[in-house]
């Protein structure tokens, strides 16, 4: 059998478009449910744009923790109730200096200082409850940690839209360090006007429903949400079982053509885990629909995998491109893959006209095309082997060439 990390996923909170609560996510998720996707007219000027948004109410921040009061925090306390027991068990049994925070984000409380802007421009001055700490990346990580009254190693990871996937990365290095005993990891991010803007400035927001992998991609659909995890050392029924990162610095914003960095990171998860890529069952790509993310990640897997290709797809037409916060939120999609909610052994479709790129080497595979495994609606999972699911891949590749990939595992000796 195959050497396995040690390393055990203990507990999972949530909040996304897909909802809030893991059977409904991962019911909605299975189905290609795009309800959570929203035209907004508030964010770019004089133009209408389609959104992930957590819809519905989301919990107050509490009176003593005021300075944190942001959309994004909400977010993330929604994921934290969720966790809350397994969080206060651990600090009765290792103490809350045995507890560490690491979270990824790329907008933080941003949403809350364009609101105090557009505020001054009316009144004159920025409101009195104006904090410009909110807008800061560690605010995020820095709330969680007060929120459950910690003491151990707290900080944000801000690689763009790799951030809430690196954080496995760091928690493991917590772990195996011995500097804590139960490390909470994941990512938040909510829907502001700097981001929206600035991927339309780069002409990359599409005009519709984003389409992975089609003919017809026009760029990404952006989305908000949080998901948080609890990690420890030892055997679960669901393990992180290996991870890779690499930064290949390519250009500021587009990712090396031929996939270089997002290779290297894959292969790196893989030896990790020692296993061969063909053990992979599923992999949920990055997959944001613009022209050249599509096609480096096409070719980079085609490197790995060859021939071999498991069952794929890309689950943003669903959620959006929650960008700092997508790794988390995938993960947490795997997490719910492997787990008892997923009996059926079924896996997310991908979601797009039909009309795949064949100008990709990783041209899907549906009715009579040649290529790619991608997964389709209503479809458990089928191999040569019969196996179950048992190992599945999420990539997160960002700005700037900053790359990680995700193998989790389903540990049917105590499942």
């Amino acid at each position: 059998m195959s050497k396995i990390s040690t390393i055990a996923i203990t507990q999972l909170g949530l909040c996304t478009p897909l909802g809030q609560d893991k059977q409904q996510v991962l019911t909605r998720l299975l189905n290609g449910d795009t309800s959570g996707m929203q035209w907004r007219g508030d964010l770019i000027p004089d133009t209408q744009v389609l959104v992930g948004m957590v819809d519905g109410p989301l919990p107050e921040i509490p009176a003593h923790l005021t300075r944190f009061v942001c959309r994004n925090n909400q977010l993330i306390l929604s994921a934290a109730m969720q966790i809350e027991e397994q969080v206060l068990e651990a600090k009765q049994t290792y103490g809350r200096d045995r507890i560490g925070v690491v979270l990824g984000t790329s907008t933080s409380g941003i949403a809350k200082g364009e609101q105090a802007l557009a505020y001054r421009a009316q009144h004159g001055s920025l409101p009195q409850d104006y904090l410009y700490s909110k807008q800061e990346p560690g605010n995020s990580s820095e709330f969680l940690q007060h929120y459950f009254d910690l003491n151990g190693p707290c900080y944000t990871v801000s690689t763009a839209c790799s951030s809430s996937a690196k954080v496995f990365a760091s928690a493991k290095r917590l772990l195996n360090a011995g500097l804590c005993d139960l490390v909470i990891v994941g990512g938040a991010d909510s829907l502001c006007k700097l981001t929206l803007n600035g991927f339309h400035s780069l002409e990359s927001v599409s005009k519709g429903h984003c389409q992975p992998f089609s003919s017809n991609r026009d760029g990404i659909n952006i989305g908000e949400g949080a998901a948080l995890f609890t990690l420890v050392r030892g055997e679960g029924d669901i393990q992180l079982a290996g991870v890779g990162e690499s930064s290949d610095a390519h250009h500021i914003s587009a990712p090396h053509p031929e996939g270089k960095g997002a290779i290297a990171a894959i292969e790196m998860a893989l030896r990790d885990a020692d296993i061969a890529p063909e053990q992979i069952d599923y992999i949920n790509l990055h997959g944001t629909a613009t022209v050249k993310n599509d096609a480096m990640e096409s070719r980079a897997l085609v490197q790995v995998f060859g021939q071999k290709l498991p069952k794929v797809s890309s689950t943003k037409p669903m959620t959006g491109h929650a960008l700092g916060a997508a790794g988390a939120i995938e993960a947490a999609f795997c997490y719910l893959l492997l787990s008892e909610h997923n009996l059926a052994q079924r896996l997310p479709p991908q979601v797009n006209d039909g009309q795949w790129d064949e100008s990709n080497p990783m041209l899907p595979f549906v009715a009579d095309a040649p290529g790619i495994n991608v997964s389709a609606t209503d479809e458990p999972l089928t191999n040569e082997s019969g196996r179950s699911l048992k190992y599945v891949m999420s990539n997160s590749f960002a700005f700037g060439g900053s790359n990680a990939s995700l193998i989790f595992y389903r540990n049917e000796s105590q499942a």
